[in-house]
């Protein structure tokens, strides 16, 4: 349920209404918005007298909320969200690009391709040390030493590192060292790993599933912040189709459409929509005119020799090329691109 109150009502009344529906065992989120102030009830408002609600003086209106999605509801929250990692920031009109690549190779290798991104433009370095492989067989990242190779990468650089999360053991270890977690694909719906993240301060980026809604997309995000971290980046990176000539399928679509549905930032991974380093390029400025946040993509110093998705990275020259793309169409679109 969504409560809007009337335009200059005082504080007092605001937290006063705030108490009243508390001791009724619902959480209250509050939302200041431009000339007023919002509430939003999460849990069990069954038994809730609308009628009786709107009788306050200090009601604008009251709207029932039909989706299972509360927290990341843009009903309960008009505004958009911006999050924050270091200097960058995602949504309300700021667009912040990822780069990186799929996996931290070397300690040559993460902070020579680190000073490369940064030198043309790139807010954020991302780089796998834990890496969900599809066969056993496959390289499986460096592990902790992968993301101590990511944090001298940060040292040398001051970018703030994003990197994959896939179990609940090493919350504490990314607590203390990541800036912003990822979660992939594969783990859009483990549950338990969603909870444990909602109990940490740091930013997360949530990738879309192979085969996920919208709504189960969201959903996911719900997970995170009913545990009381609120910072989600929504990330669309290609969904599985019968088309095979792709790794996967970009859903442009589902940047307007989760950015009317939610007031969570939204950015899109070209790199694995597309499987090619050639659709990388056209996937992402589409990306940018339909209105993404921001962008997360594949950058290797030596792609034909990567350990890790070598196909789908760009070189730093190649990258440093699309970054002028980038900017005049973020630009075109009436945000600020964030370096």
């Amino acid at each position: 349920m969504v409560v809007v109150m009337r335009p200059g009502t005082e504080q007092r009344e605001i937290e006063k209404l705030v108490a009243q529906f508390q001791l009724q065992g619902l959480q209250v989120g509050v939302t200041n918005g431009v000339g007023c102030t919002i509430l939003g009830l999460v849990g069990d408002t069954t038994n809730l007298d609308m009628d009786k609600i709107s009788m306050n003086e200090h009601v604008e209106r009251v709207m029932r909320v039909q989706e299972p999605y509360k927290k990341a509801n843009r009903k309960f929250h008009p505004e958009d969200t911006v999050v924050t990692a270091g200097s960058a920031r995602i949504g309300g009109g700021n667009f912040s690009v990822i780069a990186g690549p799929c996996s931290v190779e070397s300690e040559e290798q993460i902070i020579g391709v680190a000073e490369d991104v940064q030198r043309s433009g790139a807010a954020l370095l991302r780089g796998g040390a834990f890496k969900p492989r599809t066969s056993p067989y496959s390289f499986q990242g460096m592990g902790v030493e992968g993301l101590d190779l990511l944090l001298e990468a940060k040292a040398a650089t001051g970018m703030p590192i994003v990197t994959e999360l896939m179990s609940p053991k090493y919350c504490q270890l990314f607590e203390d060292k990541v800036d912003v977690i990822q979660i992939g694909a594969r783990n859009m719906q483990n549950f338990d790993l969603l909870k444990e993240v909602g109990k940490m301060s740091k930013p997360v980026l949530l990738k879309r599933g192979l085969a996920n809604s919208y709504e189960e997309w969201i959903m996911s995000a719900e997970y995170i912040m009913s545990e009381g971290n609120e910072n989600v980046i929504l990330c669309e990176r290609g969904i599985r189709t019968f088309e095979t000539y792709t790794r996967n399928t970009l859903d442009v679509s589902a940047i307007p459409c989760i950015k009317k549905m939610s007031h969570l930032p939204v950015i899109v991974d070209p790199s694995h929509s597309a499987g090619m380093y050639w659709l990388v390029e056209p996937l992402a400025l589409a990306a940018v005119a339909a209105g993404a946040d921001g962008l997360i993509i594949e950058v290797h110093n030596d792609p034909a020799n990567a350990k890790c998705d070598g196909q789908q990275s760009l070189t730093p020259e190649h990258f440093d090329q699309l970054m002028g793309k980038v900017g005049a169409l973020v630009d075109m679109m009436g945000k600020k691109l964030n370096k």
